[in-house]
């Protein structure tokens, strides 16, 4: 029989939506996705949690996968929904996220910290009531010239998307590990 305690949630950051599909700011989507496509769990629109979720076995632990149907800026809800409804803890939960401070291509996982200015983590702060979650950090690095929200709302350039392909592979291979060590933790 299954044990209630081995579950964990992982969320993918980004905006919905075509135009924003292949943004750096959807960074945190695209890891998820090759993630949900590499271990065949498709996603389903889940109007109540404000989210598209899978869900499924992994690491032999049952598995959720959440990307927020919100805008970036109001991801919390869709987290916080989908925890209390999956009955799944912070310390079950892993958020991953694009992040400006990191040079691109870097992944940096973090147990607590500030949101650093990222609208979609300072919301889940607020929705937690905490800063102490697991995130894993993907680096898209910073502006040289413009707007902030320009930059993160752009497409990656050429040579960024030549990159893409290995970064995903990294960031599922953590996940993948990150799982391990969860399911391990609460067999």
């Amino acid at each position: 029989m299954e044990s209630e305690s081995k579950r964990a949630l992982v969320v993918g950051l980004g905006n919905p939506g075509k135009k924003y599909e292949s943004t750096r700011h959807n960074l945190g989507q695209m890891v998820l996705s090759a993630f949900a496509d590499k271990h065949l769990l498709p996603f389903k629109k889940e109007n109540m949690l404000k989210g598209e979720v899978a869900k499924g076995m992994v690491k032999e632990g049952k598995v959720f996968l959440l990307f927020p149907i919100t805008y970036m800026n109001l991801s919390g809800q869709a987290v916080r929904k989908t925890m209390d409804f999956f009955k799944v803890s912070r310390k079950e939960t892993l958020i991953l996220s694009d992040d400006v401070a990191l040079p691109f291509g870097t992944l940096r996982f973090r147990e607590k910290g500030s949101a650093g200015g990222h609208n979609g983590l300072k919301d889940i702060e607020e929705k937690l009531g905490t800063q102490q979650y697991q995130r894993l950090r993907l680096g898209v690095g910073e502006p040289s010239v413009g707007y902030l929200e320009d930059y993160v709302l752009a497409p990656f350039t050429r040579e960024e998307q030549e990159k893409i392909p290995e970064i995903l592979t990294q960031a599922v291979t953590f996940i993948e590990e990150w799982l391990f060590q969860e399911m391990k933790e609460h067999a």
